[in-house]
């Protein structure tokens, strides 16, 4: 059975009004030998970290994976079925002959361990066509997000789950819950904290989108996501060490908390940008960064296609409050960090270096610029480059 928490006076409400809550431990909530003999599911890493987001919160308010009517319902209105904003089906995929066999309460399973179930009340097709046009805006199997969507089982199953224990990993001393990351926020006393979504090594641009947010409220969650991602991008424990050594520096401990976001990427551009608002919403935040291309892969989406979708609620639906940005750089003839608002020096004068160059730069075992990230940040990325060889 899901437990629904009740939110607490002084933070946002969660969405749906109150925080899901769906962890069961065995030996406590329930006995380990009531498992034997049930049908078991061995789940992605993706879907293991969707488990670990529902049961504890993070996506309130789903209980479990999403049944038809709310599938088709996000697909196409980027809605729940009853009506609540949702961008992107959570769904739990598998083969058809697969399907066949789970029936009521199947143990999911991950790494060879138990880590929950899922009472399975509906088993349906999925529409991977209709959802990558509409989730990902392209069919492409070069996208990473489709290209994934098209990997996966045809039939989802849906119902309520339950997660045994919050999987705290190589990450566990940031590794905090919503629930959690709730208790931190009121014991600091923020009455307004903003949320930062970051899947690669914070430069001085992304520094600068923060400091300017951190002027405007009381605390600064930075929130990288450390689930699976493409090949291509920095690992999550590069990326964390990068972060430790950068808030040391440059940032107050009373104002800022770094904490894990366990989800995986979809690369789903706007889609997934209402999705990382939702969710920090529900984390206790009152205010989310969005700034150039969020959660784009390649040249799918506009510029500011990911700013340009929240016009699709009202602002007491989605209940935070998007801070859109635009590109940030170092001009060289301003002698400071910059936007296209700010500054008349066309791009001849602008530093700006793609994470491709980036790449290039530290597997050639050639400096990054100060101006493009701190020393310390360009240290821990040069070492990490060295040892891959």
């Amino acid at each position: 059975m899901t437990i629904l928490l009740p939110d607490t006076a002084t933070l946002p409400a969660p969405l749906g009004g109150t925080l899901v809550h769906a962890l069961r431990r065995p030996g406590h909530d329930f006995d380990p030998a009531e498992l034997r003999g049930l049908p078991r599911l061995s789940l992605s890493e993706r879907s293991a970290a969707d488990l670990e987001l529902i049961a504890t919160g993070a996506y309130s308010p789903l209980r479990g994976f999403v049944g038809e009517s709310d599938y088709l319902s996000i697909i196409g209105r980027m809605r729940l079925a009853d009506g609540t904003p949702w961008s992107v089906p959570i769904t739990l995929p598998v083969a058809r002959e697969q399907a066949q066999a789970l029936n009521g309460r199947v143990v999911l399973t991950f790494g060879g361990q138990d880590v929950g179930w899922i009472d399975v009340e509906e088993k349906f097709d999925a529409h991977k066509s209709l959802e990558a046009r509409e989730v990902y805006r392209t069919q492409d199997q070069a996208h990473p997000g489709v290209a994934a969507l098209l990997a996966q089982g045809n039939v989802n199953l849906a119902g309520p789950v339950a997660l045994f224990d919050v999987p705290r990993g190589a990450f566990s001393h940031h590794h905090r819950t919503p629930a959690e990351v709730r208790e931190v926020i009121e014991a600091r006393g923020w009455r307004s904290t903003v949320a930062f979504q970051t899947r690669n090594p914070i430069h001085r641009a992304h520094e600068y989108l923060q400091k300017v947010a951190l002027e405007l409220v009381d605390g600064l969650l930075l929130h990288p996501l450390v689930g699976a991602t493409k090949g291509d991008d920095v690992p999550a424990a590069t990326r964390m060490k990068a972060y430790e050594v950068l808030l040391e520096g440059y940032y107050p401990r009373e104002r800022t908390l770094l904490s894990v976001y366990p989800a995986a990427m979809r690369y789903a551009g706007p889609r997934e940008a209402i999705l990382h608002a939702l969710s920090r919403r529900n984390y206790g935040v009152t205010h989310f960064i969005v700034g150039r291309d969020h959660a784009g892969v390649g040249s799918y989406y506009g510029t500011y296609d990911a700013q340009d979708i929240f016009s699709a609620y009202t602002p007491e639906e989605l209940g935070i409050q998007i801070l859109k940005f635009e590109h940030t750089f170092y001009c060289q003839s301003c002698g400071q960090l910059v936007s296209p608002r700010t500054c008349p020096h066309d791009a001849s004068h602008h530093l700006v270096l793609s994470g491709t160059r980036v790449r290039e730069k530290l597997r050639a075992g050639e400096p990054l610029p100060a101006e493009f990230t701190r020393p310390e940040v360009a240290e821990v990325l040069r070492e990490a480059y060295a040892e891959q060889g």
